[in-house]
């Protein structure tokens, strides 16, 4: 399993502190696969630049499209560049995927479309995983989970990793952008309605 598969299933088993967005978990799973392309030794960072090296091989599907999306000529992507390009959508196709794999599926946000397939046993071994990674408070998954509002947000959690933390940085700033554009939209949106509602 990945880090993006396991905050998947993170983000469906465990109780939210607020609702979970598609738009912040698209960001925060394009998040995970950068982590997991640098600690596979896939990608470098320099500064916040995101440098590719070998081809992804991994055997996950997902994953290495993320590699294969990653622009590899100077002066390459930043990290924030690269959460929102990849991020775009990224969470409906890993729940497709999950369901294609009829891997676990636990709770369902509105916005997930229903299974039709037969349910997976609920300890599988992907379930397990991602509840052993999660119950281990690893930083990496704690900060990503933290991102999308699985927990409330404190001090971002040290994965013990400069380029990691440059990643979990770079997922906060982008998930609290993306609010801010939320915001903007609904006061917008009740402005318009006003305007039609006054006499």
């Amino acid at each position: 399993m990945t880090t993006p598969r396991d905050l998947l299933i993170v983000t469906m088993d465990v109780p939210p502190a607020r609702p979970v967005e598609q738009g912040d978990l698209s960001l925060a799973l394009a998040g995970a696969e950068l982590a997991d392309l640098l600690t596979g030794g896939y990608v470098t960072l320099d500064g916040d630049r995101v440098v590719p090296g070998a081809r992804p091989a991994t055997g996950d599907r997902l994953l290495d499209e993320a590699g294969a999306a990653l622009v590899d000529r100077a002066p390459y992507e930043t990290v924030e560049d690269w959460l929102w390009r990849r991020g775009r959508g990224l969470a409906a196709a890993y729940v497709s995927g999950l369901d294609a794999e009829e891997l676990p599926a636990g709770q369902r946000h509105r916005w997930m479309p229903r299974r039709t397939a037969r349910q997976s046993p609920a300890d599988s071994p992907a379930r397990r995983e991602a509840a052993d990674r999660w119950t281990s408070r690893e930083p990496l998954l704690r900060g990503l989970a933290a991102a999308v509002g699985v927990e409330e947000p404190g001090a971002l959690p040290d994965p013990g990793e400069e380029s990691l933390t440059v990643v979990l940085a770079a997922v906060n700033h982008a998930v609290t952008e993306l609010e801010s554009v939320r915001q903007r939209r609904r006061i917008e949106d009740a402005a318009f309605d006003n305007i039609w509602r006054a006499p």
